[in-house]
């Protein structure tokens, strides 16, 4: 366990005074087997821009298995896991998120979800037992993988789009740019004296398509609503919370909204979450689908690649708002 001097929290992590937030009771609950999961997931995309996913059927022993090698790599010590860095942006990282001086008490893995494409940072996190993390992790995410083709066809039928895999497909192209994201979050308990909360991850939205989330049981989540408030989402370890993404909101015109977010560090247990983010290829073009769209409707936002999203997206701060440039304005 990492101990810092009230100073150095000062310094270096995003400490506020925020206000204790309850777990909020009404995060939309979709059962992917129920008759009727295409309508729940849309007016949740709608509402929420978030939602819990339970009989989902990805295997318990998947998510297990994947726990227990993050934890034993994050166990590791600093000069071990440093190996795996400084992220290129595949690898081990601490403190800083991303290159534009955002940081948070966190510590994290981001790897490719092509298993064709390895980066050389993700080798020496594979090193001392490749042929099993990697398998843990690949087993892992081809079974999220699947379960989100699932999500989005439904989605699309819901939408009442007639192709139903206008969604799913950007995921299954060989060339789509989605990544995997292991987020440990190491306990702080100095943060308890000074009677604030510790920022894990600061606040932001996720700018690829869809994100699926899952965690172990400790609480730090946060989203907020349409209203603005902010509410903590109660941790389920068995199911998976499922975010809208920038490109998504572009793809339906607004209608569904990419979700705020962030996470709050523990003072006493660590929080472990996988992230998996589904994104379009480089090359494709963003814009508002013709099919979700009413006779007449105008475009909210200009044409993009997502390689031009994506290139912004990168160069800005966390909690900016992203999709600003890219809104069409009256003179467009």
């Amino acid at each position: 366990m990492v101990v810092l001097s009230q100073p150095a929290l000062n310094q270096f992590f995003l400490l506020k005074p925020f206000k204790s937030t309850p777990l909020f009771t009404g995060i939309p609950v979709v059962d992917l087997t129920h008759p009727d999961a295409k309508n729940l997931i849309v007016n949740a995309c709608r509402d929420f821009g978030f939602f819990k996913l339970v009989n989902h059927g990805v295997p318990l022993e998947l998510m297990a298995n994947l726990e227990n090698e993050a934890l034993r790599f994050f166990k590791k010590s600093q000069s071990e896991k440093d190996r795996a860095g400084p992220p290129d942006p595949f690898g081990y990282g601490s403190k800083r998120i991303g290159p534009n001086g955002d940081v948070g008490w966190v510590e994290y893995l981001l790897l490719n979800t092509n298993p064709e494409v390895i980066s050389p940072k993700s080798l020496s996190i594979f090193r001392e037992n490749p042929h099993h993390f990697r398998a843990v992790v690949e087993n892992y995410i081809t079974a999220v993988k699947n379960m989100c083709y699932v999500v989005l066809e439904l989605m699309a039928e819901g939408l009442g789009i007639r192709q139903r895999n206008m969604l799913s497909r950007l995921l299954k192209d060989e060339k789509s740019d989605s990544c995997f994201r292991l987020n440990h979050y190491p306990p702080c308990p100095e943060v308890q004296a000074l009677n604030r909360n510790l920022v894990g991850f600061g606040e932001h939205t996720d700018p690829q398509i869809i994100s699926v989330l899952r965690s172990n049981s400790t609480s730090g989540l946060q989203i907020c609503l349409t209203d603005g408030t902010w509410v903590s989402v109660p941790p389920d370890q068995t199911s998976f919370f499922i975010n809208v993404g920038d490109a998504l909101q572009v793809m339906t015109n607004g209608r569904f909204k990419s979700v705020k977010h962030r996470v709050l560090a523990d003072t006493t247990k660590s929080r472990l979450s996988m992230i998996y983010f589904g994104g379009p290829a480089l090359c494709e073009k963003i814009a508002p689908l013709p099919s979700v769209m009413l006779k007449g409707e105008e475009c909210l936002y200009k044409e993009f690649t997502w390689w031009e999203y994506k290139k912004a997206a990168y160069t800005s701060r966390l909690a900016d708002n992203r999709l600003a440039p890219f809104q069409k304005s009256a003179a467009d």
